[in-house]
């Protein structure tokens, strides 16, 4: 499932960075694309603003195929709290602008990647193409949510992916 979940958080990333080359942020001294994945990142108790921030949650295998088929439930959370140029009055038009870059890049053809093996690039080497593909589902977007000044919003996106036999 590991591969997977890389392929989509690669995948996504590179989207949106195309989509938006300003929204960025500087993580441990580097510049990279407002993407990052929870269970890679220190625990924080709110999402930062304008940031996408990915967090697998569930996970269901059918087995009855040739190859099992993972779905794995991914929830990506986004917030911002305007700019102070504004005074924070512009937090909505903001929100609305992370709706549909995230909206954007999931549906973008194709609806499927890849499947990547991300294990060797700690060496410096690119991930490998495996045999079989992800693929997900539209997103569905909660309500927002109003903390003080911040709007949250979360959506839901289900991904797909046949585990080859290096995997199980």
């Amino acid at each position: 499932m590991q591969n997977a979940k890389d392929t989509f958080y690669l995948t996504l990333q590179s989207r949106l960075a195309a989509l938006n080359p300003a929204r960025v942020l500087v993580l441990r001294g580097q510049l990279r694309p407002a993407v990052l994945v929870d269970e890679n990142e220190a625990p924080t108790e709110q999402v930062p603003p304008g940031v996408f921030r990915l967090a697998w949650s569930t996970l269901a295998l059918d087995r009855t195929g040739a190859l099992p088929l993972a779905t794995l439930q991914c929830e990506i959370r986004y917030a911002t709290d305007g700019t102070a140029a504004s005074a924070g009055m512009d937090r909505g038009r903001l929100l609305a602008a992370m709706d549909a870059e995230l909206a954007s890049a999931l549906a973008t053809e194709p609806h499927t990647a890849p499947k990547l093996d991300c294990t060797a690039t700690d060496s410096g080497a690119p991930p490998a193409a495996m045999a079989t593909r992800i693929f997900w589902s539209a997103p569905i977007f909660a309500p927002v949510k109003v903390t003080r000044e911040r709007l949250e919003r979360t959506a839901t996106v289900h991904v797909f992916a046949y585990q080859e036999a290096a995997e199980l």
